[in-house]
């Protein structure tokens, strides 16, 4: 009998809000609540001389302000030598809100420098500033074609910019991270990886030397990622882009300890590979077969979601539809078309099949 891949868990239990758990050398834990269905976000800290390096910030709310204060004023994240918390960089995975959202406020506080990369950086501007296609407006037209009508699009309508809401402010200037960059970060080296499809350029850390990943949203344990089509880039093909980036984390040691935004950290990097790999191969054959007759992407939505979408889940469900029938069309597996209503349908393409 073939074994089964087995995850392992390390640390069971998250720290509480407010404090941190060290992890390894140098390497905090903490964990931050978020006002959705998925309800926390992982944080982290990098214990550097003088100070630290905090990796991504929470959702700009009240809330997570006070637990940030919380944490400032107790003595396990204290300087050497002092009584109080000092962080001298702020680096953010990407433009996401649970991760950027406190980007402006922590790097003011501490007078600390923002490490991004370029596309994140100004992706985040963008989006606040609801600029190049990524207007309300934009996002609503883009649904209308893809099938969302009736008294679902009414309710997205409503939506507004909940991006500037949860990053009410964000830095003027950063310092940029590019794909293999080095940075010494308390004597040790962490590696810059770069993945796509999540979000534009995610920069996830890697050090060979502590043998520990922070992987931000491109490896999670227990969900995957969500992986949208997004307004600015209509016909874009984030799955397959998503897809691609996982052979780059494939490559790290198989006893990798693994911290991602989201659950619990792991080990059996190479596993949860495999089975997000198997997850997406399972998703796109289900949604192939249910193109023997032309569906548009909020037609597909039952396919690949089996439960109640609440109005925050219909929006990332959308865009996640779209880029599944997205790769299936690229593979050549389906053909596209544009009905009399407006509206973008999907078909199989009976000449061929899936093509990895």
């Amino acid at each position: 009998m073939d074994r089964q891949p087995v995850l392992q868990f390390p640390y069971p239990v998250p720290p509480a809000g407010g404090s941190s758990m060290a992890l390894a050398p140098g390497v905090r834990w903490l964990r931050m609540p978020l006002p959705f269905a998925l309800n926390h976000i992982n944080l982290w800290l990098l214990e550097d001389a003088g100070g630290w390096t905090i990796v991504d910030c929470g959702i700009g709310n009240g809330a997570t302000k006070a637990l940030w204060e919380q944490l400032f004023s107790g003595d396990e994240v204290a300087r050497p030598g002092s009584k109080s918390f000092h962080a001298q960089s702020v680096l953010v995975t990407h433009c996401h809100p649970d991760h950027a959202g406190l980007a402006y406020w922590l790097c003011q506080r501490f007078g600390a420098t923002l490490y991004m990369s370029q596309a994140e950086y100004l992706s985040a501007h963008v989006l606040r500033a609801g600029a190049a296609g990524s207007t309300p407006e934009s996002l609503l037209a883009m649904f209308r074609r893809n099938g969302l009508a009736g008294a679902d699009l009414e309710t997205m309508s409503g939506r507004g910019n909940r991006y500037r809401l949860a990053v009410p402010d964000f830095p003027q200037s950063y310092s940029r991270l590019m794909d293999g960059d080095e940075i010494a970060i308390g004597g040790r080296i962490w590696r810059v990886i770069m993945g796509y499809g999540h979000a534009p350029e995610h920069a996830a850390l890697y050090c060979a030397e502590c043998r520990v990943l922070i992987s931000g949203d491109m490896v999670l344990p227990k969900i995957s990622t969500n992986v949208s089509v997004w307004p600015a880039e209509p016909d874009g093909n984030p799955l397959q882009r998503y897809l691609d980036s996982l052979q780059r984390f494939a490559k790290l040691p198989l006893d990798t300890l693994v911290l991602p935004s989201h659950g619990l950290p792991f080990r059996g990097l190479h596993e949860r590979i495999e089975q997000l790999r198997e997850h997406h191969r399972q998703r796109l054959e289900q949604l192939l077969e249910a193109c023997t007759n032309p569906i548009s992407a909020f037609d597909a939505l039952p396919t690949l979601f089996q439960r109640e979408l609440d109005e925050h889940q219909l929006f990332f469900a959308m865009g996640e539809a779209m880029a599944h029938l997205h790769c299936l069309h690229r593979r050549g597996a389906l053909q596209r078309e544009s009905g009399a209503d407006g509206v973008i349908r999907y078909l199989e393409n009976k000449s061929a099949g899936i093509r990895n």
